[in-house]
């Protein structure tokens, strides 16, 4: 098991870093080009307003074996949602789910859940990420929600998965981080500026949905190899104790039988 871990963590990482500088250009396109725009863009998905309806979607795996990987997730998600509910109430509060672990957990404590991605958990993919994606934006256009955000670990390396929070919309348009040569850059886009961003914003979103799924998959596998790797250590530690016991048990049954072979040839020649 700890191989096959091994060998999957190595595959999902792979595509991980491959589809990271994707969505890292593509943040930053959008970032420099608003930076270089003097006047202000209106930008739906960037709407900050009062959240009084949100929408939270929790990833966690389909299996065990993984360590703290899922109870992590678990106590992250409790005090995100305690937190919400003493704002704006229970009631305004979505909950999407993904992995079959994050699934029990709600039903062991009664939240209702909207709708549970199963497969997601083992097969993450880029076009299950624009379907979520597309579907938490036109509730956000409609306002039916006013947030989403994402409970997940993410993955630093194979033995630390950091359960985090990220709030995906309204969409975050910093631009105080941009740099300063990039934001003097004078763009030309048609057919115009609102319709530019605002076909750029979703293609974003969708990325970063998706980048949130190849972390938490990581995270899972990275998880599940350092639960294996230590199952497997404790069980060549715990095999040595029983061979140990077995030969002193061996040894004992062996020192009686000599005891009475001697003791009955001692009684013969009395």
């Amino acid at each position: 098991m700890k191989m096959v871990s091994a060998a999957k963590l190595k595959k999902a990482e792979a595509t991980t870093l491959k589809f990271v500088p994707y969505k890292t250009k593509l943040s930053e396109a959008l970032t420099n080009y608003l930076s270089s725009v003097k006047e202000s863009v209106n930008i739906p998905l960037a709407e900050h307003r009062e959240v009084r309806k949100v929408a939270l979607m929790a990833f966690s795996s389909n299996s065990g074996l993984c360590g703290v990987y899922n109870s992590n997730i678990n106590k992250l998600f409790k005090v995100i949602y305690d937190e919400y509910a003493a704002q704006i109430g229970a009631e305004n509060i979505l909950i999407y789910t993904v992995g079959k672990k994050i699934n029990d957990y709600m039903k062991r404590v009664g939240l209702p859940v909207e709708k549970h991605y199963h497969e997601l958990s083992e097969k993450p993919s880029y076009d299950s990420a624009c379907e979520i994606s597309d579907m938490f934006v036109d509730m956000f256009l409609k306002g039916e929600v006013d947030k989403v955000e994402l409970i997940f670990n993410h993955y630093k390396n194979t033995g630390v998965q950091i359960p985090q929070r990220e709030a995906v919309l309204p969409l975050s348009t910093d631009i105080e981080t941009a740099n300063d040569s990039k934001a003097s850059l004078d763009y030309i886009v048609e057919p115009s500026k609102e319709e530019f961003v605002n076909e750029l914003v979703p293609k974003v979103l969708r990325t970063n949905f998706y980048s949130t799924m190849l972390d938490a998959f990581t995270a899972e596998h990275g998880a599940r190899t350092t639960a294996m790797h230590i199952a497997s250590d404790n069980a060549e530690t715990l095999s040595q104790e029983l061979k140990i016991l077995y030969n002193k048990a061996r040894q004992e049954v062996i020192t009686n039988e000599l005891i009475d072979i001697v003791g009955g040839a001692e009684a013969l020649n009395g």
